[in-house]
């Protein structure tokens, strides 16, 4: 347990950028490559969201359809990678990226974080992150809101840092219960999975769950999303990490 939070601490000395360091109004916008490399330019910490598309590639984008990046309401499942490349990204000159692109991009220079969107193909999309990240060199874990997410690495690739994704008002993974949503939002699955870290909504710093956890399991806590300075100071007493987008913090 010491090993593992020792090897977080990356993660703790780096405010982490959120899609990078991104402007949606500018030619580096969320989630691609010119944002991720403003962000290693600057010294931050990565976080990313990763899909697959049809025909299997792993690629790097928040939302699981393209209305919202791209005006297009088509998910990225239902494409393949050649469909995907004929997208801009708020109307930008980038494209969604493969992961392996972006792994190039920050090639261990900074630390990653992965996010790992719930969903159908949650077991495929694990393995296929696990994959590409094999033979990576540099600090990385993987996150999601999804405790399968973090059971699946569990099972199959133990060493691998994971963190449990969770806020106040629950997340919605796909099952349609309530019961299940406010089960996650507090951390009820943290025993299975096992977590390294909590990234919590730095909003719920007062909330008395992911403490109790974070107490039980000597775990890092993590505040997402940190959007302005006052925020900052804020989370700064309650959390040992956190993930920004909105504003560039000081050094």
């Amino acid at each position: 347990m010491r090993q593992r939070q020792a090897a977080l601490a990356p993660f703790r000395d780096h405010g982490i950028a959120h899609r990078g360091l991104f402007d949606n109004t500018c030619d580096y916008p969320e989630n691609t490559l010119a944002a991720f490399q403003r962000a290693v330019d600057a010294g931050y910490g990565v976080e990313l969201d990763v899909h697959l598309t049809k025909d299997d590639h792993l690629v790097v984008a928040h939302d699981a359809n393209l209305g919202r990046i791209c005006g297009s309401a088509v998910a990225i499942c239902d494409l393949t990678l050649d469909q995907l490349r004929e997208y801009r990204v708020f109307g930008s000159s980038q494209t969604i990226p493969l992961f392996s692109e972006v792994l190039e991009v920050i090639a261990g220079k900074v630390p990653l974080v992965v996010e790992i969107k719930p969903g159908f193909t949650i077991a495929r999309t694990c393995q296929r992150t696990d994959q590409e990240l094999r033979d990576y060199q540099g600090a990385y874990c993987i996150e999601s809101f999804d405790p399968r997410a973090l059971w699946w690495f569990r099972r199959h690739d133990s060493a691998v840092l994971r963190g449990q994704l969770a806020e106040p008002a629950g997340i919605d993974v796909g099952s349609g219960s309530v019961i299940l949503d406010r089960l996650l939002a507090n951390l009820a699955f943290n025993w299975l999975t096992w977590p390294d870290f909590i990234a919590y909504n730095w909003r719920g710093a007062s909330k008395i769950a992911p403490h109790l956890w974070r107490r039980f399991l000597r775990c890092t806590m993590v505040a997402w999303t940190i959007q302005t300075p006052e925020q900052l100071a804020l989370a700064r007493h309650s959390f040992d990490a956190y993930i920004f987008d909105s504003f560039v913090p000081d050094a």
